[in-house]
């Protein structure tokens, strides 16, 4: 068991590391939800660990004081994009404790990984929970923990590296737009992704090893496309991705100019990130302004590795490659309205694409249809309303959209399922308009709810509060208890034809009331099935379908 490392075997760690990244940063870039050029993690977080391993590779000695200072100086040279500037950061922190040292026990290394943590939060302007940032935080503490308990390194790497893949597993619930586009935090994979090459040196094991290992463990994603969460291609503020480093600082430059400079850059953009000391300043900034950042970095001394990008045309690019995409995935999409998590289920099982969220009460525009539309990959769109009130507005959707909206009229739940149920990928556009037209008016839709004021309507006497059921466009039924209402509608919907009944009950309704009722109805009817789906659906206590 290693109890301490040296700086031979550090040596052979970086290197390790180098090795892993590089392998897995195609599967990084793959995770990035911001698409843009900035946002290529793992090709940023790769090249700026390079540029370190390049740094401790060329260092004469293996003392600590010295590759410490390589550690930190490769990583700041070399540091690419915003991830890149936040590791530089990590190691540049590290560095500082590990040159105190000629050899490093857990709790040296423990105490590196937290000054490397805090490099990271002070280098980033307005730090971010949920980001490569909380990844090497919350490792840090748990190397401080376990440093308490193993003074052999094998234990407390795997402790780092274990609480490492939990906290990166939680990143979506810090960031709705890691978990709107399914992924974790591409910056907090490739950090964790370089402290498993750190164990893999220290185990000393073979380059052709970590390299399987690395592939296995992260599929090279060929094509991100379909992963880049497209929601984000809104107008951007700041077009200019802007980096440089500063070098050659004049004798007057202090440490409070750099303060400045920082305060400076804030003023005119975001995204900030100015680190660095009286020998080098690394900048990053997203601005409309690069010209006043250039010359704000000319007043404290000479510019080095200037790239300036433009993310507005990036953004144009990944828009076209977006409708690109849209246009040639496949010949038919849906869209549905509906609301009710169980309901919502149905619709995606059924291969509904996209669902927006309304029905009674709550009728969504046709600029909410449109955009629907606009995300389904698919030049064709079916539309079922599943609402008499919202057949218009989805009909006006094709006045705001360049996709062909073709409007199925369904005014129920049910009619939108039985329709989709009738759709075949394979047959043509005509062939399934007919069947899904057809399969609408093939079954009756009632629903129960409550009255909501006292009336005399289709020849019943109905109190507020009354619970009453509904079936084609009149109030057929009415109960002071809710199964009893149902059952009665039932009973009005029925005849010798019909050999289906199914119940979606509603967000007010008790799973073992529904059960209930649907004991009760396959009693009374033996020659049908009678189902009971889960819709938590507002305002109706059921939805019925009898087909």
């Amino acid at each position: 068991m290693q109890k301490t490392i040296n700086g031979a075997t550090f040596r052979r760690m970086v290197n390790a590391a180098n090795i892993f990244l590089e392998t897995s940063k195609k599967y990084i870039d793959s995770l990035n939800v911001f698409p843009v050029q900035d946002g290529d993690t793992g090709a940023n977080m790769s090249a700026t660990f390079k540029s370190a391993a390049k740094y401790i590779n060329e260092c004469p000695t293996n003392n600590f004081d010295a590759l410490g200072d390589a550690l930190g100086k490769g990583s700041m040279r070399g540091a690419r994009g915003n991830s890149g500037v936040i590791l530089s950061q990590i190691m540049r922190g590290m560095s500082i404790e590990m040159v105190k040292h000629q050899e490093l026990t857990t709790k040296n290394w423990a105490k590196a990984m937290k000054c490397g943590a805090e490099y990271a939060y002070k280098a980033v302007s307005i730090p971010k929970e949920g980001t490569i940032l909380t990844v090497i935080r919350v490792m840090a503490e748990s190397a401080e923990a376990a440093a308490k308990k193993y003074q052999d390194f094998e234990g407390f790497f795997d402790q780092v590296i274990k609480t490492g893949e939990e906290i990166l597993e939680e990143t979506p619930e810090m960031l709705p737009v890691l978990k709107q586009a399914g992924v974790v935090d591409a910056g907090g994979r490739g950090v964790l992704d370089i402290f498993k090459g750190f164990y893999k040196g220290m185990l000393n094991e073979d380059e052709e090893f970590i390299l399987k290992e690395a592939e296995e463990s992260r599929p090279i994603v060929e094509d991100n496309l379909a992963i880049i969460n497209y929601e984000n291609l809104a107008d951007i503020e700041f077009a200019y991705c802007t980096e440089y480093m500063i070098i050659q600082l004049n004798k007057k430059t202090t440490i409070s100019d750099i303060d400045r400079l920082r305060e400076k850059l804030m003023a005119i953009g975001d995204s900030v990130i100015c680190v660095g000391d009286l020998e080098l300043i690394k900048v990053h900034v997203h601005t409309n302004e690069p010209n006043r950042a250039l010359g704000y970095a000319l007043e404290l001394g000479e510019l080095y590795n200037l790239k300036i990008e433009n993310m507005v045309q990036q953004n144009r690019e990944l828009k076209a490659a977006r409708e690109k995409v849209i246009q040639n995935t496949k010949p038919f999409g849906m869209v549905a309205v509906a609301s009710g998590e169980g309901i919502v289920e149905v619709f995606k099982d059924l291969g509904v694409d996209q669902i927006v969220e309304g029905g009674q009460t709550m009728n969504p525009s046709a600029n909410d249809i449109a955009e629907a539309v606009d995300k389904v990959p698919s030049d064709h769109v079916f539309i079922f309303p599943n609402n008499k009130n919202i057949i218009m507005a989805a009909e006006q959707a094709q006045n705001f959209t360049k996709r062909f909206i073709h409007v199925i009229p369904t005014i129920s739940i049910p009619e939108g399922v039985a329709s989709m149920l009738s759709f075949n990928m394979d047959s043509s556009l005509d062939d399934n308009l007919e069947a899904m037209t057809a399969a609408r008016k093939s079954i009756k839709s009632g629903s129960i709810t409550n009255a909501v004021r006292t009336a005399n309507m289709d020849g019943l006497d109905i109190q507020e509060g009354d619970i009453i059921g509904l079936f084609d466009g009149a109030i057929k039924v009415k109960d002071a208890l809710i199964n009893n209402s149902a059952e009665k509608l039932v009973e009005a919907m029925m005849d010798e034809d019909k050999v289906n009944i199914t119940l979606f009950y509603g967000k007010d309704v008790k799973e073992e009331d529904a059960n209930e009722l649907c004991e009760k109805l396959q009693e009374k009817y033996p020659n049908c099935d009678v189902s009971v789906i889960n819709g938590g659906q507002p305002v109706y206590f059921y939805l019925i379908s009898v087909e």
